[in-house]
């Protein structure tokens, strides 16, 4: 859906508001970040684990082993890389895995280090594959191995590096190498988060942003947030600006979630584009199974977009299947749309990991 079918700028697969990939103007949500990791709410056994390991690498004045967040995004995987810097009192350096284009770029990052300090990548999945082996001794052997000149003049030197930290970020774990995911001593994995982690999150970020709101309007938030602490900031922030105009500035369940009708966003957590997907499958194919491609010319959507973007979410509430054939409603997706299930809905055998990835 394009904008010139009055379709609202977040209804395009590349920029939603429920979508926990960072868009323009989630710069505020700098200001509601947690600043330790007793502020930062939900993921208990992460942080209970991490707490430990910082305790114990600052007890013996040690660098904290490599650590490696993944998870979907907006879970808070900056947060954290950023938080351990504080609770360990160092330096942070942030950067991103497509920003280091060779091996240069990485040389002037490590160097500029002091002992302990964290190095923080996000997005490590998209590192160049050359600079990646010039990173493996780095954070072996806290060595750097650089080629100077070019020809029969190239020479080898080998710069002594301070002990550091390396806290990396990845959405795509899977797409890691194994060499590089086996040098990271601390791998852990961000959840989403439940509704009454949601809402003291909201809660707390209201009050930073001088929000008049009650718990009751936090909750209607969090219930459509997906999980996800960056879309219930985002949506804090729409909700808002409606309720400053058309509530005088208090934020209750009614004005919560008038705002976020208006923005089309249900009480499931599903928006424009997610009904227009549902509908297309049990209105133009009978409830399915179709293949990805032809939903995807259906909708006028790049195909990544459909499995990247749209599915992910409706697969977690089980409102849609990934069968050999193609895809088909589930269910509870024919309750979502106020249909009756066919009978025979639901008993195609489901995709394994590996037919995922040739379904069409």
């Amino acid at each position: 859906m394009s904008a010139e079918d009055g379709a609202a700028p977040w209804e395009d697969g590349a920029a939603r508001l429920i979508d926990g990939a960072p868009m323009v103007g989630d710069g505020l949500e700098n200001s509601i970040r947690p600043l330790a990791l007793e502020e930062f709410v939900g993921q208990r056994k992460l942080r209970e684990n991490l707490r430990i390991f910082i305790d114990a690498a600052r007890t013996r004045g040690d660098a904290l082993d490599h650590t490696l967040f993944y998870g979907p995004p907006g879970l808070g995987k900056t947060t954290l890389a950023q938080i351990v810097a504080r609770e360990l009192g160092v330096n942070f350096r942030a950067t991103s895995g497509p920003v280091i284009a060779k091996a240069g770029d990485l040389a002037a990052l490590l160097t500029n280090l002091q002992a302990r300090d964290v190095l923080f990548i996000d997005e490590i999945h998209r590192l160049n594959p050359a600079v990646e082996e010039i990173l493996y001794p780095a954070m072996e052997d806290f060595q750097l191995d650089l080629i100077i000149g070019e020809g029969p003049a190239a020479r080898s030197i080998r710069i002594d590096l301070p002990p550091f930290t390396l806290v990396a970020a990845t959405t795509r774990s899977g797409l890691i190498t194994t060499p590089l995911r086996e040098r990271f001593g601390i791998p852990l994995r961000l959840n989403f988060y439940e509704p009454d982690e949601l809402r003291q999150i909201i809660l707390r970020g209201a009050g930073i942003l001088d929000v008049s709101m009650t718990a009751e309007g936090a909750d209607e938030i969090a219930r459509r947030a997906r999980g996800t602490p960056r879309v219930a900031g985002r949506l804090l922030r729409r909700v808002r600006d409606f309720a400053g105009v058309l509530n005088e500035g208090v934020i209750d369940a009614a004005a919560a979630d008038a705002a976020l009708n208006r923005l089309d966003i249900d009480r499931h957590g599903l928006d424009a584009m997610d009904r227009r997907y549902l509908t297309c499958i049990a209105e133009n194919y009978g409830g399915g199974p179709v293949g990805a491609e032809t939903l995807a010319a259906a909708l006028s959507e790049q195909r990544d977009v459909v499995e990247e973007v749209i599915e992910p979410y409706l697969l977690q509430q089980g409102l849609l299947q990934r069968t050999p054939r193609g895809r088909m409603l589930s269910p509870a997706g024919y309750g979502y749309l106020g249909l009756a299930a066919p009978t025979s809905a639901g008993q195609l055998p489901l995709l394994s990991a590996d037919e995922e990835h040739s379904d069409g």
